[in-house]
């Protein structure tokens, strides 16, 4: 497979879940700090909250990894 190709695929990889990412903190981060505002107790909840996504990129990182390990493979 080219090479080209494969590195968009890993870009790609990165590139979705990291968007996803960003306009899913964009939604809880503010709803995570009115909660709080409200009720301190639950910063341990809000914490969670916004790690919880931040998963997607960690596994689009494994992926793209694995992608460009093979292709070097492959080659």
């Amino acid at each position: 497979m080219d090479s080209s190709l494969l590195a968009i695929g890993a870009a790609l990889a990165v590139g979705i879940p990291a968007a996803a990412t960003a306009w899913a903190q964009g939604r809880i981060g503010p709803a995570a700090a009115a909660s709080l505002a409200e009720k301190p107790e639950l910063s341990t909840t809000a914490i969670i909250l916004i790690a919880i996504p931040e998963t997607m990129v960690i596994l689009g990182f494994v992926v793209a990894v694995m992608i460009l390990l093979r292709s070097g493979a492959a080659g």
